[in-house]
């Protein structure tokens, strides 16, 4: 048979219930119920089948059907009334509206957030893990919130991939092609109707061309470039073919479409929707950090800038978010293939190779002189930067601190926020039926609305769980099954599969990623002490794992494949399944399902884990190493913290020993917990930390809390920032620049000469104040150009460090010849204890966000 070509019809819907298209095609329908109930009411069976995707479900009913809907009043009806739902959720004022109204600096009218992945629902698969969950969900909350945000990435015509089993436990990938006109997608077209094209320049006088897909999330567009276009050939349409897939080059090819093909995209939606180009440009990891050489680029040719006096203006509006506590997992290329790609006939106008070489170059103690670190380009072209909980800030900084020399590590300007996860994607109905009924609460979207939870009949949350954890018992049965099927077995050797789980079982969920530092086999450390846990007669333990390997990751697959084994042993596979195909379908019933969120990864690599948040809105608690965002909202009360063996070299021992930490957790505290019930039936202390967790930890994981503090802290700044560079011509800018050059050329001649005090005698007191008197050399600087200050706090032991610091400004005194000049100032001593100070001198200048932004310092 000759091969079979493959396309989407969409149907033609009746007048009465055209609106359906348009429901179908705003994605705000995989957070909003009723919308899913509409679609569901047409056929339940067929919702199921096509996986609880609206535009499936169109396209699979027939003309005739959908005449008969049209001719149903009470169907035609509820499309009315949820058509005028959207049209109000999508007009109406939201809490940036009405935020900004009080914002007499103004507030930016749009933001454009890059990132190479996207987990909206599972109908649309562009998406790994958690990068593109937290993706996904500032998307949704921004649309909640009303943030005026535009989303940019790729389409990847196969995802990322399917996972399954083969007959020995070894992961399996397959690859489904995905047809975009029959997605919840729509071309952008120019307004002749042609479609839109962005292009860029390849080696070897090749062009990459992409077409730019929109998808509505709610109120935000979403770009998705896509190169599978008759326009390119064969290697330049399979650019976009896997999410993170093929070599670096390929990777390199990507990255470039994302970034630079990401700002053009954005320029044609703007032409051709006639919304503003964005005041801000958020960088989600390094993958789209090519976006701000483009924008330089533009400045250059459209404004006749200088690429230092570009490169300021850039970075001022410019925000870049690392989620990576390990150098492995930065994207890096080497240095010879980014002179291919930008060197010589392919430079972009206005970008010298060199110079963007030197934005990614890793100039600092155990960098590579040979390669180029998207990181550390993202960081270098940000003026604002932060990871993504408070332990990771810390990390952070102390990975990159290279870049800030002279500096201690808690001046490196790398701020954080913590990610938050999307409360009406990840909780329950079950969990929002509770609120509604017990509490006369309608929406979970304020600390108000979490802290009713108290309110509750402790009877009716603990039935509610049960019939959560029923559900994924139910779901997990069905998939065990159909995983068996996959991997060989005959329907009639699976009756076993009917009895997997128990609805009335502790369920300890585990899932994510597979690389080795999340430890998927810690709980295999002691295969007999694991067993006894899990047919435990009196208090039994059931686990629901699931996770996928990286294509690549062989070592990552050996784990899966052992866990798999143990979960085969027939003597323990009613107790423990792992799940194949983890995706956000199989995370709406894990998360509700389990009473403990299991985390173990290796401390402190787990930058944020926002999958135990999600667990955490449905009343799960999470058990869990210190880490991520655990170590920051870990209160003793909402779950258990996992002991970990820091400082023990050897890393079987120290697996050895936090395995046994988790399994004397499960025995002695967990378990018991949860089996220590009332006359009732009722586990009161369990139920004590349930209500506890949901109340407390409910308002601060909502990634509405997240994207408010994405807006206040850097959006609104960055804009205004970007805004004061622009004014005049960019005048602000190019004056940066060249401050910037000017002190970075002068700084070899700056040092502190003498410092001298007075005020406080031998033994000093509380409320006194020391005055301070230093002498400075500023060589070709200004008193105006540098900020002198007194930097105190405690001090070791040693007397050689300080801790708690604080600084103090001096003022500038007198003048003297050849560039000498005395600074003035007092210190109230506030702290008792040991004691010491110092002096230094740091750039200032207006346009600088923080005085350690250009790495210069001159110590005392």
């Amino acid at each position: 048979m000759k091969a079979i070509r493959r396309f989407s019809v969409r149907p033609v819907l009746p007048a009465p219930i055209a609106a359906l298209g348009e429901l179908a095609m705003n994605l705000r329908w995989s957070w909003h119920p009723p919308l899913r109930d509409l679609f569901a009411s047409i056929d339940a069976a067929r919702w199921d089948a096509v996986g609880h995707d609206p535009v499936a479900m169109l396209s699979a009913v027939s003309p005739e059907e959908l005449e008969r809907l049209a001719a149903d009043p009470a169907f035609v009806d509820a499309v009315s009334r949820a058509k005028e739902a959207l049209d109000r959720y999508l007009g109406e004022d939201r809490w940036y509206q009405q935020w900004g109204r009080e914002e007499a600096d103004g507030v930016p009218s749009a933001i454009a957030y890059f990132s190479a992945e996207f987990g909206i629902t599972a109908a649309l698969p562009q998406y790994s893990g958690g990068l593109g969950i937290l993706a996904g969900d500032h998307l949704k909350a921004a649309s909640d919130i009303g943030v005026p945000i535009i989303g940019v990435g790729l389409f990847y015509k196969t995802g990322y991939f399917r996972q399954s089993l083969n007959r020995d436990g070894w992961q399996q990938e397959d690859y489904p092609v995905l047809d975009p006109d029959g997605l919840a997608m729509s071309l952008v077209r120019e307004e002749d109707g042609t479609p839109g094209l962005v292009t860029i320049a390849l080696p070897g006088a090749r062009q990459l061309h992409a077409h730019v897909w929109r998808v509505q999330v709610g109120r935000v567009p979403l770009l998705l470039l896509d190169t599978d276009v008759r326009e390119n050939d064969d290697a330049g349409r399979s650019v976009t073919e896997r999410l993170y897939g093929g070599g670096g080059e390929l990777r390199l090819q990507q990255e470039m479409l994302l970034g630079m093909g990401g700002v053009r995209a954005l320029r044609l939606w703007s032409r051709v929707s006639g919304t503003p180009t964005p005041d801000v440009y958020h960088a989600n990891e390094g993958h789209a950090g090519f976006l701000g050489i483009e924008r330089i680029s533009e400045l250059v040719r459209a404004e006749g800038m200088t690429f230092d006096a570009a490169l300021e203006a850039v970075r001022s509006a410019t925000v870049f978010t690392t989620h990576t506590p390990v150098p492995a997992g930065i994207d890096r290329f080497d240095a010879s293939l980014i002179e291919l790609y930008f060197g010589g006939a392919q430079a972009l106008e206005g970008v010298p190779v060199e110079r963007l070489l030197a934005l990614g170059a890793e100039t600092y103690e155990g960098g590579s002189s040979g390669m180029f670190n998207m990181a550390v380009m993202g960081l270098r072209l940000a003026q604002r930067a932060n990871g993504v909980s408070q332990l990771h800030g810390v990390v952070s900084r102390e990975m990159f601190d290279g870049l800030w020399p002279g500096f201690d590590d808690d001046e490196v300007p790398i701020t954080s926020i913590t990610n938050g996860v999307h409360g009406p994607t990840w909780v329950d109905r079950t969990v929002f039926e509770l609120a509604r009924t017990h509490a006369d609460v309608h929406q979970l979207d304020t600390q108000e609305s979490w802290e009713s939870f108290a309110t509750v009949p402790r009877d009716a949350v603990w039935a509610a769980k049960r019939a959560m954890r029923s559900q994924l018992v139910a779901e997990a049965r069905r998939r065990t099954r159909q995983s068996w099927l996959e991997r060989g077995a005959s329907p009639a050797e699976l009756a076993w599969t009917d009895k997997v789980l128990d609805p009335d079982v502790l369920t300890i969920g585990f899932a994510r990623r597979v690389p080795t530092y999340k430890r998927l086999t810690l709980m295999l450390r002691d295969p007999d002490r694991l067993r006894k846990l899990l047919l435990d007669p009196d208090r039994p333990v059931q686990l629901v794992i699931a996770g996928k390997a990286h294509p690549a990751d062989e070592t990552g697959k050996q784990l899966i494949q052992q866990l798999v084994r143990f979960a085969d042993d027939p003597e323990v596979r009613r107790r423990i399944v792992f799940l194949p195909n983890y995706d956000i379908a199989m995370a709406l019933h894990l998360y509700p399902g389990c009473d403990v969120w299991l985390n173990n990864p290796l401390r402190p690599f787990e930058a944020c884990g926002t999958s135990g948040m999600k667990a955490a809105l449905n009343g799960a608690l999470n058990l869990s190493i210190l880490d991520g965002w655990w170590d920051e909202w870990f209160d003793g009360k909402n779950g258990w913290a996992i002991p970990t063996a820091d400082g023990v070299e050897d890393p079987e021992r120290r697996d050895d020993i936090e395995a046994n930490a988790l399994y004397d957790l499960v025995e002695s505290q967990v378990a018991p917990r949860f089996y220590d019930v009332d006359e009732q039936g009722l586990p009161q202390n369990w139920l004590s930390m349930m209500m506890h967790t949901v109340t407390t930890l409910g308002p601060k994981v909502r990634a509405s809390r997240m994207v408010r503090d994405y807006t206040q802290q850097l959006y609104v700044p960055a804009a205004r920032s970007g805004w004061a560079k622009a004014d005049g011509g960019y005048a602000g800018a190019r004056d940066l620049a060249q401050y910037k050059a000017r002190a970075r050329a002068a700084w070899g001649d700056v040092h502190v000469d003498h410092v001298e005090s007075s005020g406080v005698g031998d033994t000093p007191e509380l409320g006194e104040t020391l005055h301070v008197t230093t002498y400075v050399s500023l060589g070709d600087l200004t008193p105006d150009d540098v900020e002198v200050q007194v930097v105190h706090g405690r001090t070791n032991h040693h007397g050689d460090e300080l801790h708690d610091v604080a600084s103090v400004p001096l003022a500038h005194v007198e003048a003297y010849e050849h560039g000498r000049h005395q600074f003035a100032g007092d210190l109230v001593l506030r702290s008792s204890g040991a004691f010491g100070y110092t002096v230094r001198v740091l750039p200032r200048h207006d346009g600088l966000a923080r005085p350690s932004e250009l790495g210069l310092v001159a110590n005392a």
